[in-house]
């Protein structure tokens, strides 16, 4: 069940609240303690390809980005 649909039971059950409330314990996407899906980008807020190191919490094509601005040089 995608996002979409599960805001769109909300809908349907207002006038039900104990079945919304089984619902909602059963139906609630879970909270992400680890892995890829945990992590956001504090810019855009996006999941994959995550780059924490130095507290940076940034996705690749942000970090692309500022990379120049925040002190980063390239070398090649």
């Amino acid at each position: 069940m995608t996002a979409k649909d599960y805001r769109k039971m909300f809908k349907q059950l207002k006038s039900k609240p104990a079945k919304l409330e089984k619902f909602k314990k059963h139906n609630e996407p879970q909270k992400k303690a680890f892995g890829v899906g945990s992590k956001k980008c504090k810019r855009c807020n996006r999941r994959g390809a995550h780059v924490s190191k130095y507290g940076l919490h940034l996705c690749r094509q942000c970090f692309r980005d500022i990379a120049t601005q925040i002190g980063f040089k390239r070398y090649s």
